[in-house]
C-alpha cells in the first residue's frame, strides 16, 4: 500500500475546489484530470496501467451506504503484476448493518479502530494514479468512490473505467450460433459464476482484494478472447466494449 496521505491544508484546498468551476486543487487530482484530458487510444494495450478495484460496502445505496473496504492490484504490460495492491478496512460513518456483514464477513469490530475515508481515499487516489480501472460491475463501485473523491478531495476521478461484466456479455455474444442464442437466459454474468464457466483460478469471494484479483484474471481472458485475439488498441477496447447488443 502507498503511504504518504495528503496534508490537512491541501485536503481543505481539494474541498474548496469542488464549490467553483475549474480543475481540481488537491495535487492527486490535478495530476489525474490532467492525464486523461490528453488521452491517446492508439497505442497497444501493454502500454497502458490498468488497476483492478473492487469495494465492499453497508449496501447497495451510493447516495447512503459507505465503503468499508477497497481492494486493488495493477495489470502492466497485459500481465498481472501480484506485487502491486492495495487493502485497506475503513471504519465506516455509520454503523455496519447486518445484512452487509453476512455478505462480506466484516464485522462491526473489525471497523471500529481503521482509518476513516479521509485517511484511506487519498492514498488509494495515489495509488490508483493514472491507471484504467477495472472491475466487475464496475458502475457501482465508481458511484461509491466518486461520492467519496467529492467529499474528501473536492473532486471526482477521471479514470475511465472498463466493466468486466459487459465484456463478458459482449464475449458471450460473439459465440451464438443462431439468432436464437440471443434469448438463452441461463448464463449468469455473476462473478463466480463466469470464473466457473471460463475455467480461471478461483479466489475467495465478496472480498475487495481477492475479488479484484479474480476480476483481473477474468479481464486479462476475456481481452484475449474478444473479437478472436483482435483487441491490440485501447480503441480497439473501446469500440468492444460499444458493441450494440448491449441496446437490444
Amino acid at each position: 500500500m502507498v503511504r504518504n496521505p495528503l496534508s490537512i491544508t491541501e485536503r481543505i484546498r481539494g474541498a474548496v475546489a469542488g464549490l467553483i468551476s475549474g480543475p481540481p486543487a488537491a495535487p492527486l487530482l490535478a495530476k489525474n484530470h490532467a492525464y486523461f484530458q490528453q488521452l491517446d487510444q492508439s497505442k497497444p494495450l501493454e502500454e497502458y496501467e490498468f488497476a483492478v478495484v473492487d469495494t465492499e460496502l453497508t449496501g447497495l445505496d451510493a447516495r447512503n451506504d459507505e465503503i468499508v473496504s477497497i481492494g486493488g492490484v495493477r495489470i502492466r504490460d497485459m500481465e498481472l503484476d501480484p506485487s502491486d495492491t492495495f487493502e485497506a478496512i475503513v471504519r465506516p460513518l455509520g454503523d455496519m448493518p447486518k445484512t452487509a456483514t453476512l455478505v462480506h464477513r466484516i464485522t462491526p469490530q473489525q471497523v471500529k479502530d481503521r482509518p476513516g475515508l479521509e485517511d484511506v481515499l487519498p492514498q488509494f487516489v495515489e495509488w490508483l494514479g493514472t491507471s484504467f480501472m477495472v472491475g466487475h460491475h464496475v458502475g457501482l463501485d465508481m458511484r461509491f468512490l466518486n461520492r467519496a473523491c467529492r467529499k474528501v478531495l473536492g473532486a471526482e476521478l477521471k479514470n475511465p473505467g472498463v466493466d468486466t461484466m459487459r465484456l463478458a456479455q459482449v464475449y458471450e455474444a460473439e459465440l451464438w450460433e443462431s439468432y436464437y442464442d440471443r434469448y438463452t437466459l441461463n448464463i449468469s454474468y455473476n462473478l463466480t459464476d463466469l470464473t466457473e464457466r471460463y475455467g480461471l483460478p478461483a479466489f475467495g469471494s465478496h472480498d475487495a482484494l481477492q475479488d479484484a484479483f479474480q476480476t483481473a484474471y477474468l479481464f486479462l481472458f476475456l481481452v484475449r478472447k474478444l473479437k478472436q485475439g483482435g483487441i491490440h488498441t485501447l480503441h480497439d477496447l473501446y469500440l468492444a466494449g460499444r458493441s450494440w447488443r448491449w441496446y437490444l
